[in-house]
């Protein structure tokens, strides 16, 4: 006799994040703060692009906690969401952190460059067998006169799923002390 199929439990709560790369960055700094995000019931859920939360708020009941985390250039797509979805009006980004939504200026990637530092991130690109492609960029006339962590922005973006690789690795860098406040805090609010 076969077993009944078991019915999901909803979770708890769902940190909604604009892509994978964001994911992962969430998702290893739970890990090093030694929280099992799936035992207590948080689900990370990358949304494909800012201009698909407002669907995603809808799929959640009002029992589930809701976080999230987006680029600055995206707020205000999120901030209009979340007005639209009854989570108050005229919100600003103090309002959206009390809502447990956090903006990273301007974008994750340039957040955990600050974080790490650019020195360790050439070391952390160095570690892992990528630092030739690095040089290689920073050789290009419009990259040479550049300062290194912009040159750092534009690599970590320009090499497939460099993003989403570099997102674990560059948390993993990361002072525990001195994690990005959206991160922290998004990981925080659940």
């Amino acid at each position: 006799m076969q077993a009944a199929p078991s019915t999901p439990t909803p979770p708890r709560a769902v940190i909604l994040v604009e892509g994978t790369s964001d994911a992962v960055a969430v998702e290893t700094l739970a890990e090093r703060r030694e929280r099992n995000l799936e035992t207590e019931g948080v689900v990370i859920v990358p949304i494909g692009g800012a201009q698909a939360i407002g669907r995603f708020l809808g799929l959640y009941g009002p029992d589930v906690k809701l976080a999230g985390l987006c680029d600055a250039a995206e707020e205000p797509e999120f901030r209009r969401a979340l007005e639209r979805a009854g989570f108050g009006d005229g919100l600003t980004r103090e309002a959206l952190e009390q809502l447990g939504f956090f903006t990273c200026d301007p974008d994750l990637e340039a957040e955990l460059i600050r974080a790490v530092g650019a020195d360790a991130v050439v070391e952390v690109a160095d570690g892992h067998g990528d630092l030739a492609s690095f040089r290689t960029l920073q050789k290009q006339p419009e990259w040479r006169e550049r300062q290194t962590e912009e040159q750092l922005h534009r690599w970590l973006g320009s090499g497939g799923s460099r993003k989403i690789r570099y997102a674990r690795y560059l948390v993993e860098a990361l002072d525990l002390a001195a994690v990005p406040r959206p991160l922290d805090g998004v990981l925080a609010a659940v």
